[in-house]
């Protein structure tokens, strides 16, 4: 069985063809910068690596440019569009009417559609992967994993805002969360390498889209996005926790509209409004060099992390482990040893030596002394969707 795994995130498009069940990765790459003339497209199978900057102004294009590889006579993986028997999309907010894997129908793609405002980088993106897909492998069966799932367990006491209580139970109104495939994948990942049967971990995945998730024996217990994915930790373009009143400032003393303030808060904030970069590599590189807005910058979003991590370590009542992961999380020593440093008090303690080191591979970056371990687990949300993807049909 052959299953093409679709992530879209708010400005990239991760895939993976597996061949299931043996896991088997046939292909897999990365469209990433989507909306910007050098964009970059990704490609690797095990005879080929292909690579090359081109425009990519929005996701259709991105999947069109990928199904057109896939298909490519010489450098394909799959001879017709029928060799695909299941389609897993990743799908960020299922609201309360998704609580698990779901074959995608037409009511399934009403309801995804009827939730693009509580995540508007996103579930358009996933919305037009399943058509582009659909018109492409009209055969394969289309699946939607939804990042809310694993949240579900999230008490009420946790999940509840302080609003009338009519705001819940009839427009269900409430904290989600989100990036719970990797939250799931990764947390499963450290309780293997524990070898606790009862653990506290804080899984911590950054990349353009940034959120923090304490778990408890396996289930998420808090995170740090809400509704929607804009709340929580400084993102790419995104400005996490801020106070609401400044919405109104915004529009009733400098005359923003409604739609304004979404857009500068969606996609003018974050590490982009702060710097003018949005992209943690190009931020980095100009601290380097002195830039002041970058520098306060990485200061602003790694101590907006400690802050959670101490949180977290008071709701879960101590602390196993801590893992870093997704783009930033695996691949930046600068911010895991800003986010690490001057917690030694919850018992973390950071080697700096293992935090300089490369592997794709789950690694331990904290000193021996260390109460907490420091995780590097690089995630795999494609695998974990194509699992829950086949699982569906075996049930």
């Amino acid at each position: 069985m052959q299953v093409l795994v679709l992530n879209s995130g708010s400005s990239s498009i991760k895939f993976q063809l597996f061949s299931m069940p043996a896991e088997t990765i046939l292909c897999s790459g990365l469209i990433e910068r989507i909306g910007m003339d050098d964009a970059k497209f990704i490609y690797k199978t095990e005879k080929d690596a292909i690579e090359h900057i081109t425009a990519i102004y929005n996701h259709k294009q991105g999947l069109e440019l990928l199904a057109h590889q896939l298909l490519d006579n010489e450098t394909g993986i799959i001879k017709s569009a029928s060799d695909i028997d299941i389609v897993g999309h990743r799908v960020v907010q299922g609201g309360a009417r998704f609580k698990e894997t779901t074959e995608i129908t037409q009511w399934a793609k009403d309801n995804i559609k009827d939730l693009f405002s509580l995540a508007p980088l996103h579930n358009p993106a996933n919305f037009e992967g399943i058509e582009v897909a659909e018109a492409i492998f009209p055969s394969a069966k289309q699946v939607a994993v939804f990042d809310t799932a694993f949240h579900q367990s999230i008490p009420e006491h946790a999940y509840r805002y302080a609003i009338p209580n009519n705001l819940l139970t009839e427009h269900k109104i409430r904290m989600y969360g989100f990036h719970g495939t990797s939250h799931k994948y990764v947390s499963e990942q450290a309780i293997h390498y524990l070898g606790k049967k009862e653990s506290k971990i804080i899984s911590i995945h950054l990349g353009n889209g940034c959120s923090i998730t304490a778990i408890k024996n396996g289930k998420a217990v808090d995170h740090s996005m809400g509704l929607t994915p804009l709340d929580g930790l400084i993102m790419g373009t995104r400005s996490g926790d801020i106070d609401p009143s400044v919405i109104f400032h915004l529009a009733s003393k400098l005359n923003y509209s409604l739609n304004e303030i979404n857009t500068l808060l969606q996609k003018k904030s974050g590490m982009l409004g702060l710097t003018g970069f949005s992209d943690l590599r190009e931020i980095e590189i100009e601290a380097a060099k002195g830039n002041r807005d970058c520098l306060l910058a990485l200061q602003m979003n790694t101590y907006r992390i400690k802050k959670y991590i101490g949180s977290y370590a008071a709701i879960l009542n101590g602390l196993d482990a801590i893992v870093f992961t997704a783009g930033i999380g695996e691949n930046s020593e600068l911010m895991r040893s800003m986010v690490c440093t001057d917690l030694d008090f919850l018992g973390i303690e950071i080697d700096s030596e293992k935090n300089k080191e490369r592997s794709k591979h789950l690694r331990a970056i904290n000193t021996d002394q260390s109460k907490v371990k420091i995780l590097i687990i690089p995630t795999n949300e494609e695998l974990e969707i194509a699992k829950q993807s086949v699982q569906l049909f075996e049930n």
